[in-house]
């Protein structure tokens, strides 16, 4: 997993997530990810620190369904049985949108809307669908030539689906004019598109995209103590924190095994839950109304004061049980997007609308398959486009999970190499250097 790049302004991303011993040609900075007990859920310290049991009794994602736009993933995990429904390889790389290369997509999947079945990871939105679309990595690229636009090609095949949300677990140091487009137009579609942060907070803290773009909600890590993780990205980009630490999750593509460790995927993924939660709850929402109310009961200090953002992390912690179960978050104006504070389009929620632009997704919708609250961060003045501005340090809240911004939270296992490649794309003439990362 490492970021991708390329030159000439087209971006590639990294993939946002550590899960287990991927690490290929990376580097890995801390300890390594450890194997865990057959029983992944015993694992799952996020999911207890959230309410995930009271969460279910009123909401479980039923009728909900997220774009995993990432290494692909396996429809056959004990897990995921019946849970994933027909996407596409935009990477146009060997195999299928089914055959995941790492394993890290189809972690996201189970952390999503796993079943736990033969021990297996409990997703948050349990009863929610998704659709893979599978993108290539830098170790791909350099493997094999693949689809030089594949993301974004991605984001507008997943925005003319079924799918609401839509989760990139990628990123990139780089802008690109084909990725701001597709995530414009997914905006003004009324989907919500969650990107982790990165995980390269010490190592320059470099803006990372998608997540950097307006329209997306850039989501941070927290650790198991409820602090933002010191890895993870910060900045004005940051909209939301989501548990990211010592996080189950596939060791490799072979999927045998779990491994713990680190990652603002998991975050990405985890918010991108949340969100299908609180629209099955409210499904004729916009996706503006469903990301105002998750802004609005994030957990955050008690000094934090109203109408501003932090620079760690953005609205506060994800608490998808403090709207579902306290009411806590009103759904606002339908068509204004929280995020830029701009019109949307006035698309309804969920609608899937024919494109204008080039994307191709053959069948999104055909089966494939058979079947932390409460950070405490730094205060700040809120931007015009909905991003943060720094400020000066809040207290924790009185949520599980509640601390201080500047906690670092063990040794992060966290992917931060990248490794860059010289790829000439089929049927083009074109050598194109590429880098991607894992955040």
């Amino acid at each position: 997993m490492t970021a991708g790049m390329i030159e000439g302004g087209r971006l590639r991303r990294a993939l946002l997530g550590t899960t287990a011993t991927v690490v290929l040609a990376t580097a890995l900075v801390g300890v390594a990810p450890t194997a865990v007990a057959a029983d992944a859920r015993s694992q799952q310290w996020y999911l207890d620190a959230m309410g995930a049991e009271d969460i279910w009794k009123t909401a479980t994602g039923r009728g909900i369904t997220v774009a995993v736009i990432d290494t692909g993933v396996d429809p056959d995990t004990p897990s995921l049985k019946g849970k994933v429904l027909k996407g596409w390889d935009a990477s146009e790389s060997k195999g299928d949108e089914t055959d995941d290369y790492t394993g890290h997509g189809t972690t996201l999947a189970e952390i999503i809307v796993g079943s736990g079945t033969g021990g297996g990871l409990r997703g948050l939105a349990p009863d929610a669908k998704v659709i893979p679309y599978r993108v290539a990595d830098t170790e791909r690229q350099n493997e094999q030539a693949v689809n030089a636009f594949d993301i974004a090609e991605a984001i507008k095949a997943a925005v003319d689906s079924d799918a609401r949300i839509i989760n990139i677990s990628m990123a990139s140091d780089y802008y690109s004019e084909e990725e701001r487009e597709a995530v414009q137009y997914a905006l003004q579609k009324g989907k919500l598109v969650f990107a982790g942060a990165g995980n390269n907070a010490k190592k320059g803290n470099k803006k990372q995209y998608p997540a950097s773009y307006p329209e997306v909600v850039a989501v941070a890590a927290t650790t198991q103590g409820g602090v933002v993780a010191d890895y993870s990205q910060h900045g004005e980009a940051i909209d939301l924190a989501a548990p990211g630490s010592k996080i189950p999750g596939y060791c490799d593509k072979s999927l045998a095994k779990y491994c713990v460790s680190d990652g603002t995927s998991f975050s990405s993924a985890l918010a991108s839950a949340s969100a299908a939660l609180i629209w099955s709850v409210h499904p004729d929402w916009t996706g503006s109304q469903v990301l105002r109310a998750m802004f609005e009961s994030a957990g955050r200090g008690a000094d934090w004061k109203p109408g501003t953002v932090s620079t760690k992390a953005g609205h506060g912690v994800i608490r998808p049980n403090a709207h579902i179960n306290r009411g806590i978050g009103k759904p606002g104006d339908a068509n204004i997007s929280p995020l830029t504070n701009e019109p949307t389009g006035g698309a309804a929620a969920g609608s899937a609308t024919p494109s204008t632009a080039p994307s191709a997704n053959p069948n999104p919708s055909a089966s494939a398959s058979t079947s932390a609250d409460a950070p405490s961060a730094t205060a700040s003045t809120q931007a015009p486009d909905g991003k943060s501005t720094s400020g000066a340090p809040v207290a924790g809240s009185s949520e599980s999970a509640a601390g201080t911004e500047s906690g670092g939270g063990g040794n992060p296992g966290v992917i931060i190499g990248a490794v860059a490649g010289v790829i000439v794309l089929a049927g083009v003439g074109v050598v194109i250097a590429r880098r991607r990362r894992a955040a």
